[in-house]
């Protein structure tokens, strides 16, 4: 009767935390789902997503048929957080990952990748290359309307080693939500555009 009792807990308990690993482990659609709504609706389908595994590790949730790939939300980070890219910024961002998941802080990264974009060890991309993000500290998604409230969406597209006098763009913007040069000069020139936020 004790062994029963035994097997029966065992079994239990192995059922249990199977589910519990099949749950964290399928919501991949959702992390789709809420990752490519950072790009406009015609390249959602076809972008390449990366997102994270029951273990909180970052995993190819799907392979992409176009020239786009997203990030689905950090469930260990506060907040909602998505983005979407042109893949010729691939290599300049998964060198930050490698290097963040070193201990590397935003110095040292940016430090290094200069270095190896200068040296020509980083490839960065030859064109201008957009970055998509749409974020908010209150940002949720809904599954079941495909929709994102309480965020904001901005645009960041990549010119490296650009500056203000090659651009003629200016170093802060003139206006609400205005096109502005940051970090110029350097492997991460980029060009900010943030519209205001929205109800």
């Amino acid at each position: 009767m004790k062994l029963q009792l035994n097997l029966a807990f065992v079994l239990l308990f192995s059922m249990l935390y199977l589910g519990s690993c099949a749950q964290g482990a399928d919501n991949s659609a959702e992390q789709i789902g809420a990752a490519v709504m950072a790009i406009p609706e015609n390249l959602r389908d076809g972008a390449k997503v990366l997102g994270f595994d029951a273990k909180g590790e970052m995993v190819t949730l799907r392979e992409g048929t176009n020239n786009m790939i997203c990030l689905a939300d950090d469930p260990n980070k506060k907040g909602f957080n998505v983005a979407c890219y042109h893949v010729d910024l691939e290599p300049f961002m998964a060198r930050g990952r490698a290097l963040k998941a070193e201990g590397k802080k935003h110095e040292e990264i940016f430090a290094t990748r200069e270095a190896e974009a200068k040296a020509g060890v980083l490839k960065m991309p030859e064109n201008p290359s957009t970055l998509h993000i749409l974020s908010g500290t209150e940002g949720k998604y809904d599954a079941a309307t495909n929709t994102v409230t309480g965020a904001n969406y901005r645009s960041v597209v990549y010119i490296a080693f650009a500056t203000a006098e090659s651009t003629g763009l200016p170093l802060e913007p003139q206006v609400p939500g205005g096109p502005w040069i940051m970090d110029p000069g350097t492997h991460r020139a980029h060009i900010m555009i943030t519209p205001p936020p929205t109800n």
